[in-house]
């Protein structure tokens, strides 16, 4: 799969995103469009994993500890033949599993998380677990910028570091906004790179929105022996729609009639014009 083909793959997932989000009436909008391109690459150029590999003792394991976001992860998914699209039809309906939160009750996803602050440790204890029982998967866990504030963090990057995890890749999917506005207002946890460095990280930037150089980077882990790698990702929130970009106000948000029609068809805007200049 060429880098062309994960652009067309993030535009038609955002239009999902939308999709189910305008059709349940809830869902984190900002936070979905801003991860879906570290997701896009994850999934279909990274993880060992698959639907009919997901009982493998030696899979990739990957945890979205930013679970607020999780329509992006359903899409993605979705796509992967995990479970029929047409499941996400009862996003948020009574009695669905597909809830606003990743939930194990969902083929594919390893554990339940939302509870921000959880995602980090529990992957730290899975690190350990596969080096004690010798087997040689990776684990991945995505986390929100505005999420480094929980102090559990802290204590697993502390305590991945102690155990050498170099099976162990965290990406920080940096938008640099939150619930409340820029993470640095609310609580500033920058720099971020020099505080994971002291911590015993291997830490590297990349920009959240460049297929090959997430893959150049994700393909590179880890990124020094013995240590845990962090990837920090340089992203826009509510990227994809010119409105919902860089507005914290779309953290969670359900697009009107009237902007579902101008987002969808800035997406197909952008469609034409990929396919204009790869033609």
């Amino acid at each position: 799969m060429q880098s062309i083909e994960l652009q067309k793959k993030s535009l038609e997932y955002r239009k999902k995103i939308l999709t189910y989000i305008k059709k349940a009436k809830a869902g984190h909008t900002g936070g979905s469009l801003s991860c879906i391109d570290i997701l896009n690459v994850l999934y279909n150029r990274i993880l060992n994993v698959s639907p009919e590999r997901f009982s493998d003792p030696n899979r990739d394991r990957y945890i979205q500890s930013k679970g607020h976001s999780v329509e992006a992860l359903y899409v993605v998914l979705a796509d992967r033949g995990f479970f029929p699209e047409s499941d996400l039809e009862t996003l948020c309906q009574y009695q669905s599993h597909y809830v606003g939160h990743p939930t194990r009750k969902v083929h594919g996803i390893e554990q339940n998380t939302g509870a921000l602050g959880h995602g980090l440790p529990i992957s730290v204890g899975i690190a350990i677990a596969g080096i004690k029982d010798r087997l040689y998967y990776r684990v991945f866990v995505l986390l929100g910028d505005g999420e480094m504030a929980e102090g559990s963090n802290w204590e697993a990057a502390l305590t991945a570091s102690h155990y050498n995890l170099d099976n162990l890749i965290a990406i920080i999917d940096r938008n640099t906004l939150q619930i409340t506005g820029n993470t640095k207002d609310v609580c500033n946890t920058e720099p971020l790179d020099r505080k994971f460095e002291a911590f015993g990280w291997s830490v590297q930037f990349v920009d959240g929105h460049d297929f090959a150089a997430m893959e150049r980077a994700l393909r590179s882990v880890p990124f020094e022996k013995n240590k845990p790698s962090l990837l920090i990702a340089n992203t826009v929130k509510g990227k994809g729609i010119s409105f919902i970009e860089r507005v914290a106000n779309w953290h969670h948000k359900v697009p009107s009639d009237e902007q579902f029609v101008l987002a969808m068809n800035e997406l197909e805007e952008a469609e034409k014009l990929l396919n204009a200049e790869n033609n």
